[in-house]
C-alpha cells in the first residue's frame, strides 16, 4: 500500500469524483508522485511506500474537474498541507467538493 491514498467525492453531483489530476510534492514544492482519481473518485497510489519526517502538500487540480463538466468554480485547485511523523504507516487524505 502507497504510504499516502486518496478519496475525492463531489457531493454537489452526488458522485465520485474521476478524472482529478492530484499532485504530491515536497514542502519545497517538489513533485514525489502525480495520479489521477479514478472511476470511484480515489487514487490508491500516491507516492512511495515511505516518506521521510516533514512537511509535504497534495494538490488537487479541481478546476479542470469544474470544468469539464461545464461547472463555474471559485476553487480552480485545492492544496492540502500536511506533516509527516516518523513511524506512522499510512495517510489518507479525503476532499468533499460542494
Amino acid at each position: 500500500m502507497s504510504y499516502v491514498t486518496a478519496h475525492v467525492l463531489d457531493a454537489s453531483a452526488g458522485i465520485p469524483a474521476s478524472g482529478i489530476d492530484i499532485s504530491l510534492l515536497t514542502g519545497q514544492g517538489e513533485t514525489i508522485a502525480t495520479a489521477t482519481t479514478n472511476d470511484d473518485g480515489r487514487v490508491p497510489d500516491l507516492g512511495p511506500e515511505v516518506l521521510d519526517a516533514g512537511d509535504y502538500r497534495i494538490e488537487f487540480g479541481t478546476g479542470a474537474y469544474f470544468a469539464g463538466r461545464g461547472v463555474t468554480t471559485f476553487y480552480p485547485r485545492v492544496v492540502v498541507d500536511f506533516t509527516a511523523v516518523a513511524g506512522q504507516a499510512h495517510y489518507h487524505v479525503p476532499l468533499l467538493l460542494r
